[in-house]
C-alpha cells in the first residue's frame, strides 16, 4: 500500500468523493430552418428570437416524455401539472440575471411565448414587477447567511412542497419543469451552466452562439450555420434512456419548427408600444 503524494495528495485534501449527479452535453443543429422561421415571422410582426424557439422545443419534448416532466420529493416521484419554461432574463442593463416563468408552454405557440416574455421581463427592467421587486428587496436586505437559509426554506416550500411565499414573493415550482439561457446573445461560443439546489428541476439549456461552419452534408462539405446547444441535466431525474427519448422530439422541431408552429401570417401580431 502507497501514500498519497505530491499532487495527488493535495487534491484528496482539497476535494471528496464526487457526489454530484450532474451530467453534460453538447449537440449542434443546423440553424437553417430557425432562422427562416424567424424571418417569416418578423415579417409578419413577430419579435422571435433562437432562444425562443429552443424553449419551445424543449417544452414539446418534455410533453411528448412526461417521465422527465417531474419533481423530486424525499424518495417519491411526482408528476408535473404542466410544462413551464423558466427563461433566464438579463436586468439592469445585463448586470443581473432573473428570469421569467412561462406556464403552458408546449400549448402555446413561440410567438405567444415571446410576446408574453417581452411583456414581463420589460416590467422587470423597469422595476414595475411587484414579486421581482419584492424578491429583490429582500435579497438586498438579509446578510450572507440569512440570506442562504431564507433561499434553502424557499427552495423547501416552493419547490418540494409546490407552494407560494407571498411574504417572499415567491411563487410555487418557481423554475418549472426546465431552464433556457442564451450565451451567444454576448458573443460567447458555447458555455455550460450548473443546476443549483434550489431550482429543484432537471434540465437546464444553454444557448450558444451561431456561427457559419463547414459541415458534411451527403458527401459534400457546405457552410451552414450552426447552432450550438449544451445541457446540464440531473442524474437523479434520468439516465441515458431518457435522454435519448428526449432528444428525439427535440430533433424533430429544430428540423422542421414550421411543423409546430402555426403560419405567422395567421397569428395577430403584439402591438407595439408608441
Amino acid at each position: 500500500m502507497a501514500k498519497l503524494a505530491g499532487w495527488r495528495k493535495i487534491a484528496s485534501a482539497m476535494w471528496g468523493p464526487p457526489d454530484d449527479p450532474q451530467i453534460y452535453g453538447a449537440l449542434e443543429f443546423d440553424a437553417t430552418p430557425l432562422l427562416e422561421l424567424i424571418d417569416k415571422a418578423k415579417a409578419h410582426g413577430h419579435r422571435v428570437t433562437v432562444t425562443h424557439l429552443v424553449g419551445r422545443s424543449i417544452a414539446m419534448a418534455l410533453a411528448a416524455v412526461p417521465d422527465f416532466n417531474v419533481r423530486i420529493r424525499g424518495s417519491k416521484i411526482i408528476a408535473r401539472e404542466s410544462v413551464d419554461i423558466f427563461y433566464i432574463t438579463a436586468v439592469e442593463g445585463g448586470r443581473s440575471l432573473s428570469g421569467v416563468k412561462i406556464e403552458n408552454a408546449d400549448h402555446k405557440s413561440a410567438y405567444e411565448i415571446a410576446r408574453e416574455l417581452s411583456a414581463r421581463s420589460s416590467k422587470m427592467k423597469a422595476g414595475d414587477d411587484p414579486e421581482f421587486a419584492k424578491t429583490k428587496k429582500m435579497m438586498e436586505a438579509l446578510p450572507r447567511q440569512g440570506l442562504k437559509l431564507a433561499m434553502r426554506f424557499s427552495a423547501w416550500v416552493s419547490g418540494d412542497r409546490n407552494r407560494s411565499i407571498k411574504a417572499l414573493g415567491v411563487k410555487a415550482n418557481p423554475f418549472g419543469s426546465a431552464m433556457v439561457t442564451s450565451v451567444g446573445m454576448f458573443g460567447i461560443p458555447q458555455g455550460f451552466a450548473p443546476l443549483a439546489r434550489f431550482y429543484r428541476m432537471p434540465l437546464l439549456i444553454l444557448v450558444g452562439e451561431i456561427t457559419e461552419k463547414p459541415v458534411a452534408i451527403d458527401g459534400k462539405v457546405k457552410v451552414k450555420p450552426m447552432l450550438p446547444i449544451t445541457a446540464t441535466i440531473d442524474h437523479r431525474y434520468a439516465d441515458g434512456w431518457h435522454i435519448s427519448q428526449l432528444l428525439k422530439p427535440f430533433k424533430a422541431y429544430f428540423a422542421d419548427p414550421t411543423a409546430f408552429e402555426p403560419d405567422p401570417a395567421t397569428v395577430a401580431a403584439p402591438v407595439s408600444s408608441p
